[in-house]
């Protein structure tokens, strides 16, 4: 046969028939698996894990996926329905808990400047006519449309009652409920809306040393700021429980220092026979005639008491009105009292 000069390849490849060595091309030294065989070998050694393997494990992250998007959709709605739940405040009007309103901005936090900026607005004068005369007070606002919060002998008896917001802006006010024992009492303003309210705090919080502001409207100077510590807790003070009670001191101003009793000595005057004796906050923080019913603030702008008496020297002296003055010593009614006593001065009772 002669020898083919066609370089290799050239040839066409056919299926080839035979058996043994004779066959081209030669069979393989091995059976291959059968088709239909789902060994998982190959030439190389063993085949990589099947891909059905590898979707399972993706499953739980496309579930998580798909949770995640459905969320996003529905998150805004569902979010603030939680937060509303979550966020509610435990009691708005009794014991602990906090009642939101105004608060101090993040930047003024624990400084004087930082609260008198925030709860200034939410703090009046209240000046009160009665059969014994014209008095000044404080008070807090603690709802929008003009409900007050303040001491019962800032208002007790009067025929007349006129508050001035910090504005300048001056309202009529009708008294709500008064509880001459705890010496509390709720006005509201006459036709007002969109006030800043206060924040009432927790006062069972309160410890000896923290730094307190005052605000009031002592010898009506409306929007006067003190600041102190609070100096003790639990002090018995005992107030008259009507406004004709007793002989208060009239001062410049039309001003009046309440007469009170602590410690079994009487001061401002005769507290008379109608008396109450609750436990208060008391503060060195400068309180003066005027500031009754005024806030003692804690340094986050929350109303941790309703101020409601004040030493004077020239009260325990016995000298005359050219003498008076804060000497460090005043006291509040903790708001944790006002709180759980809102709901009966709403309904217009007391005790």
């Amino acid at each position: 046969m002669t020898e083919s000069q066609r370089p290799s390849g050239e040839y066409p490849m056919y299926p080839s028939y035979g058996n043994g060595e004779a066959a081209y091309p030669p069979p393989p030294s091995y059976q291959p698996a059968p088709p239909a065989s789902p060994a998982p070998t190959g030439p190389f050694g063993p085949a990589p894990e099947p891909p059905a393997a590898r979707r399972r494990v993706r499953k739980p992250v496309a579930l998580i996926a798909a949770v995640a998007i459905a969320a996003a959709v529905i998150g805004g709605g569902t979010a603030t329905v939680i937060g509303r739940l979550t966020d509610a405040p435990a009691a708005t009007a009794a014991g602990s808990g906090v009642v939101p309103g105004t608060t101090v901005s993040q930047s003024d936090k624990g400084t004087v400047a930082g609260v008198a900026k925030a709860l200034s607005p939410t703090i009046v004068e209240i000046g009160a006519t009665s059969t014994a005369g014209q008095s000044t007070g404080s008070g807090v606002v603690i709802t929008s449309d003009g409900e007050i919060a303040t001491n019962n002998h800032v208002i007790a008896d009067a025929s007349q009652i006129k508050v001035t917001l910090s504005t300048g802006r001056t309202y009529t006010a009708d008294v709500v409920g008064t509880d001459p024992d705890k010496d509390l009492a709720l006005i509201k303003l006459q036709g007002a809306s969109g006030l800043k309210t206060a924040t009432l705090g927790d006062s069972s919080q309160v410890a000896v040393g923290d730094e307190v502001v005052a605000i009031g409207s002592p010898e009506g100077l409306t929007g006067t700021v003190t600041s102190g510590i609070v100096s003790a807790l639990d002090r018995d003070v005992t107030v008259a429980k009507e406004g004709d009670n007793g002989q208060s001191q009239e001062q410049q101003g039309g001003g009046r220092q309440w007469p009170f009793e602590f410690g079994g000595q009487q001061f401002n005057g005769d507290t008379g026979e109608s008396t109450t004796t609750y436990k208060a906050i008391q503060t060195d923080a400068s309180l003066n005639p005027g500031n009754s019913g005024g806030a003692l603030i804690n340094m986050n702008g929350e109303i941790i008491g309703i101020n409601s008496a004040m030493y004077s020297a020239s009260s325990a002296a016995g000298q005359g009105s050219s003498g008076a003055g804060s000497v460090g010593l005043g006291f509040a009614i903790p708001v944790n009292t006002l709180k759980a006593d809102l709901d009966t001065l709403r309904a217009g009772n007391g005790s």
